[in-house]
């Protein structure tokens, strides 16, 4: 894969540092100005601090890059242009057509594999939507997690999702899925869903084990760390779902579908809660890529 490290990420890389990488869709489209910029910037530090080099990863006028400057992150956050949301299979017409725009979970863990970065940090992975009986909508991540060897640490699904099938599917891919702490199922705004985990992990030693032996050992597929989101920030998972029920109600009456569901939820949800889901938010990004610091650093220790 043809890809373009900044100095940093490149250098780190040759010295064998420990490396998160980072998707830019929630910066492209997830949050607003300037709070997306906040994120990004929290998220680099928090990794910074755990002792790991951030690689956020986005296609900057057709360039697959891993690592961004301060003015392309900029760029991203202020949406002054048309910015696509680039997952795994727009990879090749951004790049072909030379366009711009944030990179999701699957198009992260595409370009993280290739670089051989290991460890990626995120909010929430896509899965299976509600009423996909209906209208079959499945992310592309499921199936990135399954292909690709990186660890991804999250605060479980987007709460928008079908999260019982969303597990199903996950279970069905081969992905196995860690509590971290935990042995419930987090719900991104919310620390429990009520689906019991099979797999827990209590440190982060535990954490960096499981994903080596199922990377270097059996050389298989992702594995996915779900981290119950900051007890402050945390909101009661009825409440969550009486505003999602009214939101993707919203959508529909709009005809919103794929891919803009979820910016639609992000900024309907913030507006219905007085932005309590907003700083929920921002705050499980920086925790997510806090453990993810430290799960890279752990990774590479267990060498």
């Amino acid at each position: 894969m043809d890809l373009r490290f900044s100095e940093e990420v490149r250098r780190a890389l040759e010295a064998g540092q420990p490396l998160v990488a980072l998707e830019t869709s929630v910066v492209a489209q997830g949050l607003p100005y300037p709070d997306n910029l906040a994120a990004a910037r929290a998220c680099e530090e928090a990794i910074r601090r755990a002792g790991a080099v951030p690689a956020a990863t986005a296609i900057i006028d057709g360039q697959l890059c891993i690592g961004l400057e301060e003015s392309e992150l900029r760029r991203l956050a202020e949406g002054k242009e048309r910015l696509l949301k680039l997952g795994s299979r727009d990879l090749a017409v951004a790049m072909a057509t030379r366009a711009t725009g944030g990179t999701t979970v699957s198009a992260t863990c595409e370009m993280a594999a290739a670089a051989g970065i290991r460890v990626f940090s995120t909010g929430g992975i896509g899965g299976v939507h509600r009423g996909a009986s209906e209208h079959f909508d499945i992310s592309q991540d499921i199936a990135a997690l399954a292909r690709f060897p990186v660890a991804v640490v999250c605060a479980g699904a987007k709460s928008v999702l079908d999260l019982p099938k969303t597990m199903e599917l996950l279970e069905t891919a081969g992905v196995p899925v860690i509590g971290v702490g935990t042995d419930e199922l987090p719900s991104f705004y919310s620390r429990g869903s009520g689906i019991p985990l099979e797999h827990r992990a209590d440190d982060v030693d535990t954490a960096a084990r499981i994903a080596r032996a199922r990377f270097e050992s059996l050389k298989q597929g992702g594995v996915l760390y779900t981290v119950p989101p900051p007890e402050e920030t945390s909101l009661p998972r009825n409440e969550v779902e009486l505003h999602i029920a009214a939101t993707l109600a919203d959508a529909d009456r709009q005809g919103i579908r794929g891919k803009g569901v979820t910016p639609f939820l992000l900024s309907e949800m913030a507006k219905r809660t007085g932005g309590k889901t907003l700083k929920a938010n921002l705050a499980l990004l920086t925790h997510n890529a806090r453990f993810a610091g430290q799960l890279a650093v752990a990774y590479a220790r267990a060498r």
